[in-house]
């Protein structure tokens, strides 16, 4: 009995330094890697934006944050919205110049009603006929109309106004966020236009309420060079011990100016110290929304048949007509070899940003869908003639409804679903853009990934382990060129991948700047030409009932790809481009179910994309 005893004593001893020893056994318990894909819109407005009050937007907003929540709500015009899926993350960020106020001047603030051109506004919106609210309505319609607003609120406002604004704004984002299930991150946009060309950025917290609430929006009212903006988010994070970054959009509406090289401002140069601010302050660009894309533009990139994608390229904001001399200072690839070249000459690259979409909307709707498109803003929300009916206009340019485009949304590789994740996600720029698609991508880049790495299960696990991820760096040539890992997923409820591309920029020896896409992985067994391109995949789309067939394409995409140009003395830059088969616009689906007809010029067919935050490449000393 004492034997057996002994035995079953040494059995259950051994068993346990067995265990002990394999405390290594299950993989998941060390840290993970960025798993989880969320997608989110870090530009939407609602009516505490003076311009969407003014277009007559309803949605304030616990609406705008019902809706990217994947609720149902009823829109301006009484049309009830909902998405098909719901967001993971939102960002309402309502212009900082008279932020809320309107809303105020409608509510009898005494603070701002003593004022007899405010109190004639209050008269209207609270007593007024349909036809004076109406004609109020077209007046803010107008910049001329909105900047005036914006000057008389922002002279009437007080530090105590502005706090109490800011206050509730983030009081009812609080009430909204739900880490793990639904993100609301704290923000707003800086609204600088000197002479009509866009500077805007939106500005966001990492932070909650309790820091973010201290300091007001700061308007561009006073001053519109962004390095005031800059200053003044130095100053929170001095004060607060918070975090914040700035995203600039729509450098197509710039007329150069978005993305300068030599002279920012009249009168004011680039150099170190803007291009190490910028860089800084700056980790990512918003590169499509409704107000068109701004990957590249045909002119600049005359090679690449891609290039004229949803393309607004008739001037700024006073209408002031856009010169072929501007346009590599605004679209985020002459942007990104800029930033090669002014690394060289000013040491510090000013353009070494990821990439992201989002929608720009003032209608409080968060929608990038082709199929549930509420406009730019309330007077183009869904209707007959919304296609014809103009989105704004100065001078002479005037933009019409069919132009918008239905775009897009920031795809997020973050550990988890909460402000701190999310943000943290977007300054190390582990993020791309989407035009509206929900199309899961990777993209990493090494010196040792092998073909069969694109057929691991765990593809994510050896792009982390062999190498950087999007918005990383190499550093050196440690191979004799380096080898990208990428792969894409189709939306589940959307259409087949055409192809992806590698969009490669670089620096030669004399300082020039050139750029090459590359097809690296395509569907359907085609065959590259004499020439090296890959013929068209074709469509399936019926224009007259807005459908189309995924019997084209592929559902998922992978391969690893190795420079076949590399020169290791040279910097260069790499960012994958998704393109999904041809699938209807948004203004077929208008068409289809309105039973209108439009124009010839309108298109009736998109081809969906998505473009990865870059990786790039840094030569040695000798390089």
């Amino acid at each position: 009995m004492r034997q057996n005893s002994k035995c079953s004593l040494a059995l259950a001893i051994g068993l346990t330094v067995n265990l002990v020893q394999a405390g290594d056994y299950s993989p998941h318990v060390a840290p993970q890697p960025p798993r989880a894909l969320l997608w989110g819109d870090t530009h939407l407005h609602s009516s505490l934006s003076t311009d969407a009050f003014g277009f007559g937007v309803t949605l304030g907003p616990e609406a705008a944050y019902r809706f990217a929540s994947g609720e149902t709500v009823t829109s301006t015009h009484g049309e009830p919205a909902r998405l098909a899926r719901p967001l993971d993350f939102v960002v309402l960020a309502d212009h900082a110049e008279s932020f809320g106020l309107m809303n105020r001047v409608q509510a009898g603030d005494k603070r701002l009603i003593d004022n007899d051109k405010a109190a004639q506004w209050h008269r209207v919106l609270t007593q007024g006929t349909p036809e004076e609210k109406r004609a109020l309505q077209r007046k803010f319609l107008t910049r001329e109309g909105r900047w005036e607003a914006f000057g008389l609120l922002d002279n009437l406002s007080t530090p105590e106004l502005e706090l109490d604004v800011w206050s509730d704004a983030l009081a009812i984002a609080e009430r909204y966020n739900r880490p793990g299930v639904f993100t609301t991150l704290l923000g707003y946009e800086w609204t600088s236009a000197p002479a009509g060309s866009n500077l805007h950025r939106v500005v966001i917290f990492r932070d909650g309420s309790d820091k973010a609430g201290r300091i007001p929006p700061l308007s561009s009212q006073a001053d519109p060079d962004p390095r005031s903006l800059w200053s003044h988010l130095g100053r929170y994070e001095k004060e607060t011990g918070g975090r914040v970054l700035a995203i600039p959009h729509n450098g197509n509406l710039s007329n150069g100016l978005m993305f300068p090289v030599a002279e920012r401002l009249e009168g004011l140069e680039v150099d170190a110290e803007y291009a190490a601010q910028r860089a800084r302050w700056e980790p990512v660009v918003e590169v499509t929304q409704i107000k068109g894309d701004g990957e590249t533009h045909p002119l600049l990139s005359p090679d690449d048949e891609f290039a004229d994608y949803e393309t607004w390229d008739l001037g700024n904001f006073e209408g002031r007509p856009k010169t072929p001399d501007m346009l590599p200072r605004e679209y985020a690839r002459a942007a990104l070899r800029s930033g090669l070249e002014l690394q060289r000459s000013l040491g510090t690259n000013p353009y070494q940003f990821g990439m992201i979409g989002a929608t720009d909307s003032h209608t409080g709707l968060a929608t990038a869908d082709e199929d549930n498109f509420f406009g730019k803003h309330s007077a183009v929300e869904p209707g007959s003639q919304r296609w014809q009916q103009p989105v704004g206009r100065a001078g002479d340019t005037v933009v019409r409804g069919w132009q918008m485009a239905a775009s897009g949304y920031a795809a997020v590789w973050a550990r988890e679903n909460n402000r701190e994740s999310v943000w943290d996600a977007i300054k190390r720029r582990e993020v791309y853009a989407t035009t509206g698609s929900r199309i899961a991508v990777r993209f990493f880049g090494g010196w040792e990934f092998e073909p069969a790495d694109a057929r691991r299960p765990d593809l994510a696990a050896v792009g982390y382990g062999k190498g950087v991820p999007m918005g990383g760096e190499l550093s050196s040539a440690a191979g004799n060129a380096p080898v990208f890992l990428v792969a894409a997923s189709r939306d589940p409820l959307g259409a087949n991948l055409d192809r992806i591309q590698v969009v490669k920029g670089w620096l030669d020896a004399e300082g020039a700047s050139h750029e090459k896409v590359y097809d690296v992985v395509w569907s359907d067994a085609r065959k590259p030409g004499a020439d090296g391109s890959l013929p068209p995949v074709g469509s399936t789309v019926d224009e007259a009932s807005a459908t189309w067939l995924n019997s084209i394409g592929e559902a998922s995409l992978a391969t690893v790809w190795r420079d076949p140009d590399f020169d290791p003395q040279q910097d260069a830059f790499y960012y994958a481009r998704v393109l999904e088969i041809p699938t209807p616009r948004w203004t077929a689906y208008d068409r289809q179910r309105f039973g209108v007809a439009m124009d010839a010029d309108v298109p009736m067919s998109t081809q969906e994309r998505a473009y990865t935050s870059p990786i790039w490449y840094r030569a040695g000393p000798g390089g």
